[in-house]
């Protein structure tokens, strides 16, 4: 019928009984008298696709979704062998991991760093986490102890590779009989010289093995470094590999060297080349104390972590890592928790006191089991001056003294 508005029974711009027609109206068109819009129905489970994607979810419960991580990207695809054995044991502090709550920022960056195999630069304030992430990661994913390098300014590239001594070796070699290598006349005499015996992988280059799952390597305070040191570790980070000099250079190649994880941890190399299979989480930290060159931080993912903002979080924190002290229920979230009175009035205290300086986290934590223990909850002054005491500004600003 002519002024009928064109579309499907029912859709926009027609009601069930034929009303809504008048003409001159374009197809499509709404009129006001047919009401406001239709609100289009929610997508069914936005929030667990929106999760899907997620490899560690920062729930602290430990899972194999590592297993579930895609294929690399193209270019940063590895085919380093044979397979290492993952060393046993847990992350290396078990009580950190599973108390550490991570921000949804600090999740979605591990994932990300995890996705695209590329290290992840985390910066921040003291006793933000930086350095907890790592533990929290390698726990959630089952990824074995944490390989922990931290930096100086004497750092070089060569300490976290591999370190080589010589001395020892030409010493047992001199011994009479040639001592547990055997005799000869050089350091490469023979099958029974067993140069790995003398050849010790750093956390770098323990990370790199090739391992089925990732390794976890946290590069602790990386700004103390050498000017140079980030550019170096680029080319490594880059080539996912790198060449143990000593043994490129010997007639047979292989050899079974130590590695960072223990004095009995051994790994077997093959042809003087270490090459990974999966890349490592790499976490390095950072406190801000130097800018680093934009060709090294377009290759990292980069997370800043922050204080937390208000008495909730720091309630929660304190909840989670002191709960059983405190005598909290094993049974309740930290989310929610109602801490005893001193301890409530030390988190206020604490928030109150960051206005005035820094301050860090864990010497919140301090102050609350201290005062716990000295059973002063009758004495809030004493309490406080006890607090106060281990909880310095960490600052240079003026310290401003609140009763």
């Amino acid at each position: 019928m002519a002024g009928d508005t064109p579309g499907r029974p029912g859709g926009p711009g027609r009601s069930p009984d034929g009303a809504g027609r008048a003409q001159g109206r374009r197809p499509g068109r709404r009129d006001r008298r047919d009401g406001p819009p239709p609100t289009p129905p929610p997508a069914p489970a936005a929030d667990a696709r929106a999760a899907d994607w997620l490899i560690y979810n920062g729930g602290r419960v430990q899972h194999d979704g590592i297993d579930h991580l895609p294929d690399p990207p193209p270019w940063r695809r590895f085919d380093g062998g044979p397979l290492q054995d993952r060393p046993p044991g847990g992350s290396g502090n078990e009580h950190a991991a599973a108390s550490y709550r991570p921000h949804p920022d600090a999740v979605r960056h591990v994932n990300a760093a995890l996705y695209l195999r590329r290290p992840l630069l985390v910066t921040g304030p003291p006793g933000t986490g930086k350095s907890t992430l790592a533990y929290a990661v390698a726990h959630e994913l089952k990824l074995g102890p944490v390989l922990h390098w931290p930096i100086t300014s004497r750092t070089t590239l060569q300490d976290g590779l591999y370190q080589y001594d010589p001395l020892t070796r030409l010493y047992a070699q001199g011994r009479p009989g040639g001592g547990a290598d055997g005799p000869g006349p050089g350091p490469d005499s023979g099958p029974e010289d067993d140069i790995g015996r003398y050849i010790r992988l750093g956390p770098l280059g323990t990370a790199l093995l090739p391992y089925e799952r990732p390794r976890v390597l946290l590069i602790d305070e990386i700004d103390k470094s050498d000017i140079d040191l980030p550019g170096d570790l680029l080319t490594v980070f880059e080539k996912g590999s790198y060449d143990i000099v000593e043994l490129a250079r010997r007639e047979a190649g292989g050899a079974t060297v130590m590695t960072a994880d223990s004095t009995t941890g051994r790994a077997e190399i093959a042809d003087g080349t270490v090459t990974c299979h999966a890349f490592p989480l790499v976490i390095m930290t950072s406190n801000g104390e130097r800018e680093f060159p934009p060709a090294f931080l377009r290759r990292c993912v980069s997370l800043k972590l922050r204080q937390p903002a208000g008495l909730p979080e720091l309630t929660a924190i304190v909840a989670q890592h002191l709960g059983g002290v405190l005598g909290l229920p094993d049974d309740g979230d930290a989310a929610d928790a109602e801490l005893p009175e001193q301890a409530r009035q030390l988190v206020e205290r604490f928030y109150r006191r960051r206005d005035s300086g820094l301050l860090a986290n864990d010497q919140l934590l301090n102050a609350v089991y201290l005062c716990h223990h000295a059973v002063l909850s009758d004495r809030p002054q004493d309490a406080y001056q006890l607090a106060d005491q281990v909880m310095p500004f960490l600052s240079a600003e003026t310290e401003h003294e609140e009763d």
